[in-house]
């Protein structure tokens, strides 16, 4: 009796070669350039391209659509700008976990502020692309976090406040130097203006949120 033959299937997408992979990040950094500066309603493929030193055919044949390169880019961006929040721990000490969650932040600020444009721009248009994102990994994350911040304040670690609004309130103050960056170069002038003032910014929001949080008594 012959044996039947065995067809083994693979649902592994085929490998990508470097040169391929060396195109699509080349396509993703002049997107990241296109969408930071024109918003994702503002920037076309052609514009991308151009920026990329590439023909549309080419670019096309690594990304079909618009749409999946501001999608590849948005999923990068949230799993490096939800990083710091991860790796905060509930065994820590409070206050040395949240000066470093703020430091970690301005870092992001100032070593990314392409990327923290680009997720400010889609949020500013009702975040259509993202909300799944919002909706469900960040939140599960922020509720994480927030029954953190809860514990050490049942433990009397530290002072009890909001502790979702805390985590906004982080995020708000240490993004702003990367939004705003022109702004706030042209108010503190040059001589304050310079690579120091995120350290500057650094010392003022630990003073800001630490003291702040100190229990009392």
């Amino acid at each position: 009796m012959r044996g039947s033959a065995t067809v083994i299937t693979s649902t592994q997408a085929p490998r990508r070669t470097r040169i391929q992979v060396e195109k699509r990040e080349l396509i993703l950094e002049a997107a990241l350039e296109v969408f930071s500066t024109n918003g994702f309603r503002g920037s076309t493929i052609d514009q991308i391209a151009e920026a990329a030193g590439m023909s549309k055919p080419n670019l096309l044949y690594y990304f079909r659509r618009k749409e999946d390169i501001h999608e590849t880019l948005m999923e990068r961006l949230l799993e490096t700008w939800l990083a710091p929040l991860r790796e905060l721990d509930d065994i820590g000490d409070p206050m040395t976990e949240l000066r470093s969650y703020i430091r970690r932040k301005l870092e992001m600020a100032r070593d990314f502020p392409r990327e923290s444009r680009l997720f400010a721009n889609e949020i500013l248009q009702g975040a259509p692309r993202i909300m799944p994102l919002l909706a469900g990994e960040l939140k599960t994350l922020v509720d994480e976090k927030a029954a953190v911040i809860k514990g050490w304040m049942r433990a009397g670690k530290i002072a009890r406040t909001d502790p979702w609004h805390l985590i906004f309130a982080i995020w708000a103050t240490t993004q702003h130097y990367a939004d705003f960056d022109v702004q706030v170069r042209a108010v503190l002038g040059p001589n304050r203006g310079g690579d120091g003032r995120f350290e500057d910014a650094a010392r003022f929001l630990e003073q800001l949120f630490l003291d702040g949080l100190k229990p009392n008594g």
